[in-house]
């Protein structure tokens, strides 16, 4: 399998552990799969062939399947399943949110930046009286896409921990729809945390929000 070109290798928490480092050069086999990385990677480490199966897998920093070709240069990141520091840190709720959960569980002493979004109800929309907003969402598959979102984020900012709580059910102008924490080692790696964890929720989490007027109601982005 040659000739070989050179790829950076990051891990991350259990994966960091079992390789005993947080990042290396390793020469792969041109034209080289995610599936034949981890091969080569697991024989390199062993401790890691366990933790496999458990992964994902991101090539400069897009989550890939493991058909997917390896380019020279490429930066592979083995990213073990996201707990955030806490259960419940990517949750779909139907109850009132508190900013205080979501900063207790990405918190500590090595994270000096810690920034927060809270989203609530507007009372108008584009000179509308809002009089409540239903939030449905497909709460599983939610909640994985919330995680995905932590995951990614670390993977572009490492030792950004990320916690993301969303509202469903009704919900009337000054409540809490969604609050955000994210922290950091140092402030930039946490505001960058922060929005864009605010730009993808808005991308491709399967949330709706149906808004009810005086005159009229509309789901979001469905309306005129």
């Amino acid at each position: 399998m040659s000739p070989g070109t050179s790829i950076t290798v990051l891990y991350f928490a259990a994966a960091r552990e079992r390789a005993g480092c947080a990042r290396e050069v390793v020469e792969v086999p041109e034209g080289a799969s995610v599936a034949e990385v981890l091969r080569l990677l697991a024989g390199r480490h062993p401790g890691l062939e366990r933790l496999l199966p458990h992964l994902r897998v991101a090539v400069d920093q897009a989550f890939v399947g493991v058909d997917a070709p390896v380019r020279p240069g490429a930066e592979v990141a083995l990213i073990p399943p996201v707990a955030g520091g806490g259960p419940g840190v990517f949750s779909v709720v139907d109850r009132p949110l508190r900013l205080e959960e979501v900063v207790e569980a990405v918190g500590g002493d090595a994270y000096g930046g810690l920034v927060t979004f809270s989203g609530s109800v507007r009372n108008q929309t584009k000179g509308r009286r809002v009089l409540r907003l239903e939030y449905e969402a497909y709460a599983p598959m939610a909640e994985k896409k919330l995680a995905e979102i932590g995951a990614e984020a670390t993977a572009k900012w490492p030792g950004v921990r990320l916690a993301i709580v969303h509202r469903v059910g009704t919900l009337v102008p000054g409540e809490l729809a969604v609050v955000i924490a994210a922290a950091a080692p140092h402030r930039q790696e946490a505001f960058r945390g922060c929005e864009y964890a605010i730009e993808r929720l808005k991308q491709d989490v399967p949330i709706w929000k149906k808004e009810f007027f005086e005159d009229g109601e509309v789901w979001v982005g469905l309306g005129p």
